[in-house]
């Protein structure tokens, strides 16, 4: 069962723990659409390499309350908010997809509790200066930002039915995935232990509305509420260069614009292999988060 931790706003906030009790902390935060219940390395993993890994429903998803008008800024707060519930001073984040924005605010709003941040397969701000944003990207995606350009109303009537069709076949939602991303990605829907998880994720994300998946789209279309360029806390942007969904050209943006990141972009892969890729970045997150003795 879910820890319900109430933010200072009076929000419930659904947030599960796996891993090793009293082990570094990590967030690992949700791809859009996405729940607390996304995939994350086994059990045995997590332990083996000392992680405490935290993951919890973004606003409007799962069993977490709304934010409306939320921005990607608003989630540093959810992430400080529940690291106090938890009695955690210091910790490091990982955002996949959806969630990599949100990590990297965590990184520029949080600077004195992220110890690092790890953006896997990030977009970039709507705005983001001498970017193409839909260069690369696939048909849906761009029809799904077009729509939430117009305005929230036909954001929420496009993405409400999506949803009702992911709930009544959310295994036909993780194979479209699969078709519309190519090779690399048909490799990982094909992993029968991934694809359950991406069903449950899914399941989970929309089980009471589509409104966290539209808070999401319309945050991502908005100003973020900070710069990139303001962070300073050691910084991982990882990225498949085969990805249609969040196209290479995002993360290479975000390369430039974050001071001493570490830039990642491997050939073959894309937006899905951020699902493989997570157990070797938790080691890189691991660094210097734990307190010398004395």
């Amino acid at each position: 069962m879910p820890r319900i931790v109430v933010a200072p706003d009076g929000r419930r906030l659904a947030v599960e723990e796996r891993g090793k009790p009293g082990g570094t902390p990590i967030f690992l935060l949700h791809g859009t659409p996405g729940s607390r219940l996304g995939p994350s390395p086994r059990a045995q993993v997590l332990y083996r390499l000392g992680v405490r890994l935290i993951t919890f429903d973004r606003p409007g998803y799962g069993l977490s309350d709304r934010m409306p008008s939320r921005t990607v800024a608003s989630i540093a707060a959810d992430v400080a908010a529940i690291a106090d519930a938890l009695e955690i001073d210091r910790f490091a984040v990982v955002g996949r997809s959806g969630g990599a924005p949100h990590a990297l605010a965590c990184a520029a709003l949080l600077p004195e509790r992220t110890r690092r941040a790890a953006a896997l397969v990030s977009l970039a701000p709507h705005s983001a200066e001498g970017l193409d944003w839909f260069a690369g990207m696939a048909e849906s995606n761009v029809l799904e930002y077009l729509v939430a350009r117009t305005g929230p109303h036909l954001a929420a009537t496009r993405l409400t039915s999506l949803a009702n069709q992911i709930r009544a076949d959310p295994e036909s939602k993780v194979l479209s995935i699969g078709q519309e991303g190519g090779r690399a990605d048909r490799r990982i829907v094909s992993d029968h232990g991934l694809r359950r998880m991406m069903v449950r994720n899914f399941t989970e994300a929309l089980r009471h509305s589509a409104d966290g998946w539209v808070d999401d789209v319309l945050a991502f279309n908005s100003d973020w509420g900070f710069d990139p360029a303001v962070i300073r806390v050691p910084t991982l942007v990882w990225h498949g260069e085969n990805d249609v969904f969040a196209p290479v050209g995002h993360a290479r943006w975000l390369g430039r614009r974050i001071p001493n990141a570490t830039v990642c972009i491997q050939r073959g892969l894309a937006h899905l292999d951020a699902l493989s890729v997570l157990p070797r970045v938790l080691p890189w997150l691991t660094r210097e988060l734990v307190e010398p003795a004395g």
